[in-house]
């Protein structure tokens, strides 16, 4: 039953994705073939293998140990605020991603990330059938994050056509940033996490392939890397520690927001209709749940958690699975894992706008206009590698 599920899951992802398709004749179905198939021996070697289990173990164990030597300085600032054997999200989930983003700046400023990154993108851009600088920000996106990622690529902004914008913007949404990694591993399963992080790179170019479909030719598709101003050792340790922590502050104020609007739409839905609106939610969301292999007992809790995260974020919806793992089935869990691992709700559509914005103003704009069409190509994304993940559950 489960492979029926999945391949009809696969022609309704693909459907959604081919309806709102800007060229439909220009859509190339050998890069999606050969990028389908990697996702399933990906995902079966992550998930089914001694080698995916040697690797996730190995990835999993260097995260526990960067995670205790960020705890090592968090104690040092905060050492007492917390009682005996509490855990407050802040200090333990969010902190960390300061030294975690530390080791970042090291990497880029010794120069192993942008070699990864660059040489990684050309190899990806042979299979995906899109262009190197396509290839290149989706790995750069994976690793310095939605907005941060927009910075490399600035010199060439302005020269970059809207349709291969959609597709930049669309990496940066379906991926997550290397930095908050170790904050996710503290609140579902490592395997997951990673499984999700390699799955959504592909799924990005497939349903771009689709949505968004073109031809690069070799006088465009030159990769001009923003370097920036040469800085000193110590200049880059001290900026990857602001902007780690301003990350950490970031996602922290939209945590209290977020959830107390939650909690106060829930609140006004029970007191006037005697359910909360995230039930409500959750039966709007439960055939996508079904659709993507979710057992039908669970599909209305999952498709709760699924629209917590799109509406507000994916750490949101991460606290409430925790809440509720306990009643779901293993399979459920680790379905509703992968799928929270990306960038894709609302909120990502401002980020991701001002952080162009930022760098181009007209740039900006144009990712303002198709912002509801990016935040649904990169939901497709999730829902794909949702479905990938169930059929080797």
């Amino acid at each position: 039953m489960k492979y029926i599920l999945f391949l009809a899951a696969i022609v309704i992802i693909f459907l959604l994705a081919y309806i709102v398709s800007n060229n439909k004749k220009r859509i190339k179905v050998k890069p999606l073939v050969t990028m389908l198939v990697l996702q399933l021996v990906f995902a079966f070697l992550l998930l089914n293998t001694e080698v995916g289990f040697v690797i996730i173990t190995a990835v999993s164990t260097l995260f526990d140990h960067l995670l205790s030597y960020a705890a090592e300085g968090i104690n040092f600032v905060f050492g007492g605020m917390a009682n005996e054997g509490a855990g407050p999200f802040f200090l333990n989930v969010l902190l960390p991603i300061v030294f975690i983003s530390v080791l970042i700046g090291i990497a880029q400023h010794i120069r192993i990330l942008p070699i990864i990154i660059r040489y990684l993108g050309i190899v990806l851009s042979k299979v995906n059938g899109l262009g190197k600088l396509e290839s290149y920000n989706a790995v750069a996106s994976a690793v310095f994050g939605q907005s941060e990622v927009f910075i490399s690529v600035k010199k060439q902004l302005p020269y970059i056509p809207q349709h291969r914008l959609y597709t930049l913007c669309t990496s940066a949404m379906s991926t997550v940033s290397a930095s908050i990694l170790g904050a996710y591993m503290t609140m579902i399963d490592p395997k997951y996490v990673i499984t999700a992080l390699v799955l959504n790179l592909f799924g990005g170019f497939m349903i771009a392939n689709v949505i968004n479909p073109y031809e690069v030719s070799a006088e465009e598709d030159i990769i001009d890397i923003q370097e920036g101003e040469k800085q000193t050792f110590f200049e880059v340790l001290g900026e990857y520690i602001m902007d780690g922590f301003k990350v950490a502050i970031i996602v922290g104020a939209m945590l209290i927001g977020f959830v107390a609007l939650i909690s106060m739409i829930n609140h006004i839905f029970e007191a006037i209709f005697g359910i909360s609106f995230q039930m409500v939610l959750g039966y709007i969301f439960a055939p996508l749940a079904f659709i993507v292999g979710i057992p039908q007992v669970d599909m209305v809790e999952a498709g709760t958690i699924m629209a917590t995260k799109l509406l507000s974020n994916e750490f949101v919806a991460m606290m409430d699975l925790a809440k509720i793992s306990d009643s779901l089935s293993s399979r459920t869990v680790g379905i509703i894992s992968v799928f929270l691992v990306s960038f894709a709700n609302f909120s990502s559509i401002g980020i991701i706008t001002g952080a162009v914005k930022g760098l181009n103003e007209a740039k900006g704009n144009q990712v303002a206009k198709f912002g509801l069409k990016l935040l649904y190509g990169a939901t497709l994304v999730s829902l794909l590698t949702a479905a990938i993940t169930s059929i080797m559950l």
